[in-house]
């Protein structure tokens, strides 16, 4: 079964984790995030794909839930000390990454092509493809102002309330080659537990796959980052509250009304199921909770278990 997940955050990551456990690698097309790109001491960071390459590679930091696992910092003091700027945590282990990603970059490679070739060296078997190659930025907009994503998310800690989000670049962004080969090719489409707002819809901004996405001719699931109503880690339970007037899974759902057919709840949430049936999706309700291995894989096995019942 070919599968084709959008993913961003750490619980795409880790769901991703889980699905490689229960089906093939090779029958996985990941599309990533990359609005939360950044510019970090002149290397080009990408955050979401980075958190998959890791996740996947099994060299991610699990108790910190970003970055690498055994890092060391002492090229950012370093640089803290000349003046240089040390917000956006790099670590020993990670400036790797970039540094042969953005040389790359300026060498004139795409970013789908560098992020394949890092994704090979790191013996993955599921294809990786970044959402676009264009530039495309999330912005996020606040009592305080209008921030680039990273500036909010990481330097002002995410406390500002968010009043709006908007995609820079979204207009002229084209999907990366592959991308809609992939999606309209797939025999399934999943959603991966994520912030629908900053991690998800930076990718449905790119006109192409969303359109893509509305006429897919196979069953698309989507998985809830909520559990009880509240996010595991992060903002998205602030931010479906203010944006989208409340923390039910029939909010995650609305975030994805005519791309989805169906929705996986926690089991802390099943009494919202009937509120998510009534906008024509059908609820799934299942232990989302990804504590461990196990807990991944039997979270993946329940959204292709709830796929197949769509058939």
């Amino acid at each position: 079964m070919s599968i084709v997940v959008l993913s961003g955050g750490v619980g795409g990551a880790r769901f991703l984790r889980g699905l490689v456990d229960v089906v093939a690698a090779e029958d996985i097309t990941i599309v990533g995030n990359v609005g939360d790109d950044v510019e970090v001491l002149g290397l080009h960071v990408s955050p979401d794909l980075d958190s998959i390459l890791y996740a996947l590679a099994g060299v991610a930091d699990e108790e910190r839930g970003w970055g690498r696992a055994d890092e060391t910092w002492h090229a950012l003091e370093a640089a803290a000390r000349l003046g240089g700027e040390a917000w956006f945590r790099l670590g020993d282990r990670d400036l790797g990454l970039h540094l042969v990603r953005t040389q790359a970059l300026r060498s004139g490679e795409h970013l789908s092509t560098v992020t394949h070739r890092l994704a090979q060296r790191l013996r993955i078997r599921a294809g990786l493809l970044p959402a676009t190659d264009d530039r495309l930025r999330t912005w996020i907009e606040t009592p305080a102002g209008s921030f680039p994503f990273q500036e909010w998310f990481v330097a002002r800690g995410h406390r500002d309330e968010v009043d709006g989000v908007r995609f820079e670049g979204a207009t002229e962004a084209e999907p990366a080659p592959g991308v809609l080969d992939a999606i309209e090719s797939a025999e399934l489409i999943l959603i991966a537990p994520s912030n629908p707002y900053v991690s998800v819809w930076p990718t449905l901004a790119v006109r192409e796959i969303r359109d893509a996405l509305e006429l897919r001719g196979c069953p698309a699931v989507a998985v809830s980052p909520l559990v009880g109503g509240r996010a595991v880690k992060g903002p998205a339970d602030r931010m479906l509250a203010r944006l989208g007037g409340g923390t039910t899974a029939a909010h995650v759902a609305d975030c994805y009304l005519g791309l989805i057919d169906a929705l996986v709840i926690d089991e802390r949430d099943a009494a919202d199921a009937d509120a998510v049936a009534s906008l024509g999706i059908r609820p799934v309700v299942a232990q989302t909770l990804m504590t461990d291995a196990e807990a991944r894989a039997r979270l993946a096995q329940a959204t292709l278990q709830g796929a197949l019942a769509l058939r």
